[in-house]
């Protein structure tokens, strides 16, 4: 069985050696999406929840491209630059889970790229 990168011009170009996306069998497994506006290569601007708000978007259209949706999510890690910004992410995350929650990690880290406030990547079924 062989992998499949999965791309998307719905979503931020890698802005390293790295793809947006991978897909294997009946899996898709994202890379960690950042608040970049695709069609800018831009942070967007604003607090956690904008930024939250475009990392979801970037997230969805990776999956979309790879056959998949948020319904499909198997396992999130999400990463936050303060955990004082959980609730505030929460809010946004959970509008495009509804009722099908995946697991999930959630993890306060010294320093996102680009010195972003959130970044989430997601393992995802077919």
């Amino acid at each position: 069985m062989a992998k499949e990168v999965i791309a998307t011009e719905q979503a931020p170009a890698a802005i390293g050696p790295y793809v947006q996306g991978t897909k294997l069998g009946e899996l898709v497994f994202t890379s960690g999406q950042i608040p970049l506006d695709p069609s800018t290569m831009e942070i967007v601007s604003g607090g956690v929840e904008q930024q939250a708000e475009q990392v979801m978007k970037n997230l969805v259209a990776v999956l979309k491209a790879a056959g998949s949706d948020t319904s499909k999510v198997l396992k999130t890690t999400c990463f936050l630059s303060d955990m004082n910004n959980f609730v505030a992410f929460n809010q946004v995350y959970a509008r495009y889970f509804g009722d099908s929650a995946p697991a999930r990690s959630c993890v306060e880290v010294a320093r996102l790229p680009k010195d972003v406030l959130v970044e989430v990547e997601a393992i995802a079924h077919l």
